[in-house]
């Protein structure tokens, strides 16, 4: 992809029982971001496009719980994940 070094992604776990907020596990850019979406893809993992959000994310370290400006897009994508779960039922 002639872009992908513009590229970005991050993942994010979340864990009620034993964490307060999503965690950073991974952060890349270029083929490092390529790799993190296409182990999404063959893991079946949704993933979601949003700028701004990645960019407040590659401020933080990996195995940080996201800062709590993120919390309400962080919210809105998990419910957007939800929805899409539900609808695989």
């Amino acid at each position: 992809m002639k872009d992908s070094k513009n590229k970005k992604a991050a993942a994010l776990q979340y864990n009620p029982e034993t964490d307060q907020a999503p965690r950073l596990i991974a952060y890349g850019e270029g083929e490092i971001a390529e790799k993190i979406i296409q182990i999404a893809r063959e893991n079946k993992i949704p993933f979601y496009q949003d700028h701004t959000l990645i960019e407040l994310l590659s401020t933080i370290e990996i195995g940080s719980e996201i800062p709590e400006e993120a919390y309400q897009v962080v919210a809105e994508i998990l419910a957007f994940i939800y929805r899409l779960s539900q609808k695989k039922i």
